[in-house]
């Protein structure tokens, strides 16, 4: 029996088929999120983007770093994005402003070297 378990052995429609189908969703659905590491966690405002060219950009959110200078901007993401992505070598190499066509700051743009 186990041997027909492993090996799927059962035809579609019979009772065994749909147990087997419903452990599996089961599985899908019930098994906590953290068990997979799928991604890093970020916090609010902040998005990966696709890498390019080496780097990991970074979509920062103007609020977050609005009121901070323009020198202690990389200091501060770099803190906040290895204490999110547990990745405590990740730097931040530059950060870029992002206006609107009528110069409204829209948000940062943050590249890092993992």
């Amino acid at each position: 029996m186990l041997k027909r378990f492993i090996l799927w052995d059962y035809q579609r429609g019979s009772w065994q088929y749909d147990i087997m189908v419903a452990i599996i969703l089961a599985f899908l659905f019930v098994t906590p999120r953290g068990w997979f590491r799928d991604q890093p966690r970020v916090p609010k405002g902040i998005a990966m983007l696709p890498p390019e060219n080496g780097s990991s950009p970074f979509w920062i959110d103007k609020d977050l770093l609005g009121n901070t200078p323009e020198n202690q901007r990389v200091i501060k993401l770099t803190e906040v994005l290895r204490a999110q992505t547990g990745n405590h070598r990740l730097l931040v190499t530059r950060v870029e402003e992002v206006r609107s066509s009528e110069d409204e700051l829209l948000g940062f743009m943050a590249f890092a070297r993992p």
